[in-house]
């Protein structure tokens, strides 16, 4: 079999900070955008990799959720225990430092971990945990 991924999904709380975020800050392109107000889908890349995407998404926005499920949806993101993503960068720390530069929460500095990895983390505007780890 040949399978890659093609996109994964996030959700956002305010689509104009995510959006701001993922374009402004990590430097992705944005593949579209359509919808209107809160209730938009936003697609983004790193630059020039079209062929692996991020899709920013209303929270809950399945029409299928109920109240109750949209309400927890909501406040897990609140809490960032809702949505994550790893990505990878040759130089974490350069990354981390403009990252950081965006005004962004950032959950751990650039570290070796135990396990032979060098990486950092930081929260999106909407609380999704993004990890970024050094390729070597």
């Amino acid at each position: 079999m040949d399978i890659t991924i093609r996109t994964t999904s996030l959700p956002y709380d305010d689509p104009d900070a995510s959006l701001a975020f993922y374009r402004d800050v990590l430097g992705f392109e944005v593949l579209s955008d359509v919808g209107v107000g809160k209730a938009r889908w936003i697609t983004v890349c790193p630059a020039g990799r079209p062929d692996t995407s991020i899709l920013l998404t209303p929270p809950a926005g399945d029409p299928c959720v109920t109240e109750d499920e949209r309400r927890m949806i909501t406040e897990m993101m609140a809490k960032g225990t809702y949505g994550w993503i790893l990505l990878a960068t040759p130089d974490v720390g350069a990354t981390f430092e403009k990252v950081q530069a965006g005004d962004t929460e950032v959950v751990q500095e650039p570290v070796e971990q135990p396990y032979g990895i060098r990486d950092c983390a930081f929260r999106d505007p909407a609380g999704n945990l993004v990890r970024i780890q050094e390729l070597r």
